[in-house]
């Protein structure tokens, strides 16, 4: 039998939606019999794809692999604010969306690219005088952020069929995906929300290899296992 003080590496986890990181966390223990599990960069709820678990003595490099670049695949509603800037919130404002041309869509989306600061939404984990901004949120209350700098790297534009609009973003560490929607509904004069959130990519890592919380729940775990990435393999491509 395998000790639990034995297992070290990387699992790649496919999230489904309504459920958090912590959920996808606590099921692995379960599933593979060990405490030393931790995950690289939360997904929310609503958002679904890859998360990195990092197992034993991967925990080791959770920060190195939490500063790596993202990429996601999303959706915005045009036309509708929320108070979490995505669509778990509640509607703060409607403004009828205008015919806009794929031209002013993408004029839009081009002043995010590149080096630009993002002022972190209340829903996020920062912490305010040691109190995570979500928590001060749920209580009604709403603090004065500090902007962030952030940079995409890339976007493009996938489909457009107002109000919504379905973009692929590539983005550095620490950027919100819901802001960037928002942001970028403010630039288009109607307001704009999240509506769906994938992540696809987060540095050297993608879906391939991942198994879905499905199988991470019900599955075998020797399969399971077997699907982890070593400390070897994860620094041979990691180019380390």
């Amino acid at each position: 039998m395998i000790s639990p003080d034995s297992i070290n590496g990387v699992l790649l986890v496919d999230k489904g939606p309504d459920m958090t990181s912590h959920d996808v966390v606590a099921v692995a223990r379960r599933t593979l019999n060990t405490k030393k599990i931790g995950h690289c960069g939360t997904l929310d709820p609503m958002a679904t794809g890859l998360l990195i678990l990092v197992i034993g003595k991967a925990t080791k490099i959770q920060d190195l692999l939490m500063s790596e670049d993202k990429e996601y695949t999303g959706t915005l509603e045009l036309g509708k604010t929320t108070n979490t800037q995505d669509a778990e919130g509640t509607v703060e404002t409607e403004t009828e969306v205008p015919a806009l041309s794929d031209e002013q869509v993408t004029a839009a989306f081009e002043k995010f690219r590149g080096d630009f600061y993002q002022i972190p939404p209340m829903v996020s984990a920062i912490k305010m005088d040691g109190v995570p901004l979500y928590k001060l949120a749920r209580q009604g209350k709403e603090v004065v952020r500090e902007p962030r700098f952030v940079h995409v790297y890339s976007y493009r534009i996938d489909g457009i069929a107002l109000p919504c609009v379905d973009f692929t973003v590539k983005c550095s560490k620490g950027f919100y995906v819901r802001t960037y929607a928002h942001d970028i509904g403010t630039e288009l004069g109607c307001g704009a929300h999240l509506k769906a959130l994938r992540r696809t990519r987060s540095g050297k890592f993608d879906l391939e290899r991942s198994v879905t919380f499905d199988e991470l729940k019900h599955g075998d775990r020797n399969e399971i296992m077997a699907k982890m990435l070593t400390l070897p393999e994860v620094s041979r491509l990691r180019g380390a």
